[in-house]
């Protein structure tokens, strides 16, 4: 079964960024949507950006643009999420998924495979 490893979170100050990882263990990304979602404490999960099996079509959530940034490497094997300007209203676990790309792409259904997730706290 297809495993996805996240990597690349931490606490970070208000104002700074972070690159999040997805790697996909003993298989690759290719023919897979990516997507990026997240948890807030007492929160639901929330979807981030995704991006499409080509690497050529993005949709990012609202509070996501402009600050966020979603990516595939060409060897299909990462995807990688950059946040820039990160507010403690970023706190959360960072989850990565991949399958298919399901109306917006920014919901759960259609990702049948996802990663334990990743921390990230913006805090002074």
């Amino acid at each position: 079964q297809l495993q996805l490893v996240e990597s690349g979170g931490g606490l970070v100050r208000p104002g700074g960024s972070l690159r999040l990882s997805c790697v996909a263990a003993e298989f690759t990304l290719a023919g897979r949507t990516v997507a990026w979602f997240r948890q807030a404490p007492g929160k639901k999960r929330e979807g981030i950006s995704c991006i499409d099996q080509s690497g050529g079509i993005t949709n990012y959530a609202d509070f996501a643009k402009g600050r966020f940034t979603i990516s595939r490497d060409g060897a299909q094997t990462v995807a990688y999420l950059q946040m820039n300007n990160l507010q403690p209203d970023d706190t959360a676990i960072y989850y990565c998924a991949a399958g298919a790309w399901d109306g917006d792409g920014l919901g759960p259904s259609g990702y049948d495979h996802w990663g334990q997730g990743t921390q990230v706290t913006v805090s002074s």
